[in-house]
């Protein structure tokens, strides 16, 4: 057993048994390398990640492989999750060494100063496919390093160098932020649309991204051409509604997997991650919101109930993924047969399930089925000779016996670590689900979340951790739930992205809960990012100043799964100086975005999350303040307005009298007619208080 029993990352554990002497990163295995004159052969990857489980199996457990990597190098082993700084340095150095190429898991050659000289990704046991093989490669590195030292040094401080330009290379001279800007990035992303299998794009493998569906979306809200605003919400409709009608969400459990392998949304790669369900919940919860269509809010109350029933850990904090495989074969645990089907359900109901999922004989998943739903339910029902609503009524007893007859199956492998950043997304998601569904438990595990992390992932200072990992344990103590931070468990440095989502969470859960205390910690944690995260150009780094220091300090300013930590604190930023009236933060966020602006004009899918923020700054934040007693019900009937309705740009706060200066936007607000009342501001500029429902409905549509 190597040292990796000890770490803080299921992952890494995951690699305790192997032959390989595996450290983490850290300064000891950084001078040994020096000490020992060794390259470093350094392995990161991810709990969830198939390719990781396959070159483990395959190399990392092999005794032969392992002495090969013993002997030759210092083998460090990171899970990208938990180090998303060392994650983005050397991806950006992967690409450069493959051509635009990368993903997980990744494997870098580093001089043991950690300057990259080599870079790849998976590495086969055996030969085939044109790859070479893993010891192939780790032959010709050591070669390289023994035999032609100074030329490994040359291409290592030549990628070094690159890698630390790319991190400052923004085009300050960018064009401004405009309604023009963001019309042509909705047409830019819309252009290459699927229309028969929805996406914004026609190729494969295709990832949800809901950072690009969610800026459309609230553009429809915006955009003066009638014609693009129709285009564009049939874009996102479309394609949300062939997302879950896809193999890509789990008809039975709920939730998404992680991406598909092909153009139809139908064959995934089975992993479920928490930042995308967090994410998705609520774009379906929003398409809900602008269509009324119930479809979508079925698919985000099953999204929710997924997440509190799988993913929330009694403790409070959310888990941060679940496995493709189980019992060493991917997606086993989420595919059935015809016969398991009939063997589980009543004749009737099987009928209807192997109709409504189009399960057949031969399969469309290595001989078994995954569940889809290819047809309008209508057309099935025709199909069957029964009514719609027989239909439904089969389909939803078929979910409950299924769901727990794949319970007695060996579940994949769940990674139990806490990251503060993905938590942040799913507490924002799910406080704003509770407001809008009326929801009384999404509210609470939003509430015991947020608890969670900040009381475990707080440090004493303040300053936040970003990853916690839950021992079983740690979860029940003589029947109580506790929790206890240690070295071992609470680690690293939290990172811009940590504190902007968590922020994030925050703001939403004080909107539906009106709690000054989220806004306080809000603004204290924005502080603490403005004291320690800031650029010389008015940005912000993804690492604090007092950080470890790496090659290069990484600044990611695009949005992928996960959108950047730049654009959520941009968001952030322009909702606190709504709430507080301090422009620096507005100063700030311009500050983040205005040389995004070409590229954002130009890769509009690379920047969703930014473009949503650059709409808060083009468009002006909607600042309504409520005043009035909370047990009122014209109070309620105020509050109902901003809840029920979709307004992309509107932030709410409520004062529950005249008293009240906190948040800054309730203070010298009055009741008018001795009434509850709403003022509607934007751009520093207010209109007249009102007291209905219709009143105040109207002014939010208006603006």
């Amino acid at each position: 057993m190597n040292r990796l029993q000890h770490a803080s990352s299921p992952y890494l554990r995951q690699h305790a048994n192997n032959p390989v002497d595996w450290y983490e990163w850290s300064t000891e295995a950084l001078e040994l390398a020096r000490q020992q004159d060794k390259p470093i052969l350094l392995s990161i990857g991810y709990s969830a990640c198939h390719w990781c489980h396959v070159m483990a199996h395959e190399s990392f457990e092999d005794p032969e492989t392992a002495a090969i990597m013993n002997r030759d190098f210092i083998n460090i082993k990171v899970d990208r999750e938990e180090r998303p700084d060392l994650d983005d340095i050397y991806m950006q150095a992967t690409q450069i060494f493959t051509r635009g190429h990368g993903g997980w898991p990744m494997t870098v050659f580093l001089t043991p100063e950690g300057k990259p000289f080599h870079a790849g990704t998976y590495y086969p046991r055996e030969p085939g496919r044109g790859m070479p093989t893993f010891k192939q490669v780790m032959e010709a590195v050591i070669d390289a390093w023994r035999n032609r030292r100074e030329q490994v040094y040359h291409v290592a401080e030549q990628v070094t160098q690159g890698l630390q330009r790319d991190m400052l290379n923004l085009d300050a001279s960018s064009s401004e932020l405009s309604e023009a800007l963001l019309e042509q990035a909705v047409r830019r992303a819309i252009r290459d649309f699927d229309p028969v299998y929805g996406g914004l794009s026609r190729s494969q493998p295709k990832f949800p991204m809901p950072m690009n569906y969610e800026f459309l979306l609230s553009m429809t809200r915006f955009l003066p051409d009638e014609a693009l605003r129709a285009r564009t919400l049939e874009v996102v409709t479309f394609s949300l509604k062939k997302m879950a009608c896809g193999g890509i969400y789990d008809q039975i459990g709920g939730g998404f997997h992680r991406y598909s392998v092909d153009r139809m949304w139908l064959v995934p790669h089975f992993e479920k991650m928490l930042y995308d369900n967090a994410q998705l919940s609520r774009l379906y919860l929003h398409a809900w919101q602008i269509t009324g269509d119930p479809f979508f809010r079925r698919i985000a109350e099953e999204t929710y109930d997924y997440l509190l029933r799988e993913m929330q850990s009694p403790l409070g904090g959310f888990y941060s993924s679940t496995d493709a495989d189980s019992e060493g074969e991917e997606g086993k645990f989420f595919v059935w047969s015809v016969d398991e089907l009939r063997a589980a359900l009543p004749p009737e109901v099987a009928e209807s399930a192997i109709a409504y999922w189009d399960v057949t004989e031969n399969g469309n998943f290595e001989g078994r089925n995954i569940l889809h739903v290819p047809a309008e339910p209508s057309q099935v029902a025709l199909k069957l000779g029964i009514p719609l609503e027989t239909l439904e009524e089969h389909i939803a007893q078929a979910r409950k016996v299924l769901y727990a007859k794949r319970l007695e199956r060996v579940p994949p492998h769940r990674d139990d670590k806490v990251l503060t950043a993905w938590n942040g997304l799913a507490i924002a998601s799910l406080a704003e689900a509770a407001r809008v569904l009326d929801r009384h438990d999404y509210k609470q595990a939003a509430i015991h979340a947020a608890n969670f992390v900040l009381e475990t992932l707080c440090q004493e200072d303040g300053r936040l951790l970003r990853s916690y990992l839950i021992e079983p344990e740690d979860i029940v103590k003589n029947g109580d739930l506790v929790a206890k931070q240690s070295d071992r468990q609470a680690r690293f440095n939290g990172y811009l992205e940590d504190y902007a989502c968590l922020i994030d969470g925050l703001l939403q859960l004080y909107q539906t809960t009106f709690d000054a205390r989220w806004m306080e910690e809000a603004i204290r944690l924005t502080e603490t990012v403005l004291t320690y995260f800031g650029a010389e150009d008015g940005g912000f780094y993804d690492t604090s100043s007092d950080h470890e220091q790496l090659i290069a300090r990484p600044r990611n300013l695009q949005d992928n799964a996960m959108p950047s930590g730049n654009s959520v604190f941009a968001k952030v930023l322009a909702q606190l100086t709504a709430y507080t009236g301090e422009l620096n933060y507005l100063e700030s966020a311009q500050a983040i975005l205005t040389p995004l602006a070409g590229a954002m004009r130009e890769y509009p899918l690379a920047f969703g999350e930014a473009l949503g923020a650059v709409r808060l700054l083009v468009y002006g934040v909607q600042e309504v303040a409520i005043i009035g007693a909370p047990d009122s019900p014209q109070t309620t009937a105020l509050l109902e307005v901003v809840r029920r309705g979709y307004y992309p740009n509107a932030i709410v706060a409520h004062a529950a009298d005249e008293n009240e200066i906190f948040p800054p936007l309730v203070g010298e607000r009055t009741l008018v007619n001795g009434q509850p009342t709403a003022y509607v501001c934007r751009q520093f500029v207010c209109q007249l208080p009102v007291n209905t429902p219709e009143a105040l409905r109207a002014q939010l549509g208006s603006s």
